[in-house]
């Protein structure tokens, strides 16, 4: 499947126009998410129709604790991140290429055939980056809203506005993992930037996208209180107030076995924090 987003260049390369890397990817190679391959100079997607991994999950796992509660949803991944974060839960299929794991041959005719075969009011695109497959959620996406479906995004939201302008006309509610709220830690840990992250938060809420947002601690990492107290702070003068704040326990994972799980007292003084700064939903996860 052609790629929607990006050019070409003179020496045969391409660009990738998708997210803030910008890929410059040579004949047959992929950019860093690895789903995304240039094939005579043309962009293609790897995983486009091939999710590999389904599941019928309750929206509160996504988590999604404020949008139609009680409710499930069919969740769908394709291999792929555009992030590398040392500590990923799922590094067996967003770290991985396309070819090395299995995967199901479904359309966007079949995920929304799917869905409502089993009665989920919803789909959900999560568990790697959804983003990197941008094209294949769009083509699902308007399909699910043809049939009355919602459409969710579990996403670190690190994507370039145009696309993601593409998919909010789309998009009914959204979980974005806010990783921390220092530009440092994000290129140390996960090998990307904070500032596109907060415009996809931004540009979700100006949509009318109805946004949850995720805040993984990490001690020793992302626990700096006087940080977590900045990025509520932010979150309150831009709006979001109201919008649900999840604060999520670390346990041991991936490249950071030997970082212990998050203390609960940590957890409750973020919460502690978040309510002090204005957020009006703060709630613990992974206890």
């Amino acid at each position: 499947m052609q790629c929607r987003y990006y050019k070409r260049l003179e020496d045969g390369k391409v660009e990738c126009t998708l997210c803030p890397h910008h890929c410059r990817i040579a004949e047959g190679k992929t950019g860093i998410c690895r789903s995304r391959r240039n094939q005579g100079g043309v962009l293609v997607s790897e995983v486009y129709g091939q999710p590999c991994s389904l599941a019928i999950d309750p929206i509160e796992k996504k988590p999604l604790y404020h949008f139609h509660p009680g409710t499930t949803c069919l969740s769908l991944a394709c291999t792929g991140c555009n992030f590398h974060c040392l500590n990923c839960q799922n590094h067996d299929i967003s770290q991985v290429a396309p070819a090395d794991i299995h995967h199901y041959e479904l359309s966007p005719e079949d995920i929304v055939a799917l869905c409502l075969k089993h009665h989920c009011p919803g789909i959900a695109y999560t568990y790697t980056e959804p983003l990197t497959y941008l094209e294949y959620i769009i083509d699902c996406a308007r399909l699910a809203h043809e049939a009355g479906l919602w459409n969710i995004l579990v996403t670190a939201g690190y994507v370039c506005q145009q696309p993601l302008s593409d998919l909010l006309p789309y998009l009914d509610a959204a979980n974005v993992d806010l990783k921390s709220f220092s530009d440092d830690i994000y290129n140390k840990v996960s090998g990307g930037h904070l500032q596109p992250v907060l415009d996809t938060i931004l540009a979700m809420k100006l949509a009318g996208v109805w946004v949850e947002i995720t805040n993984l601690i990490i001690p020793g990492v992302n626990d700096d209180m006087q940080m977590i107290r900045q990025m509520c702070r932010w979150l309150n003068e831009k709006g979001l107030a109201e919008a649900p704040l999840h604060f999520s326990r670390f346990f041991p994972r991936y490249k950071m076995l030997e970082t212990p799980p998050t203390p609960i007292a940590t957890l409750k003084a973020a919460k502690r924090i978040a309510e002090e700064e204005g957020i009006r939903y703060a709630y613990l996860g992974n206890v």
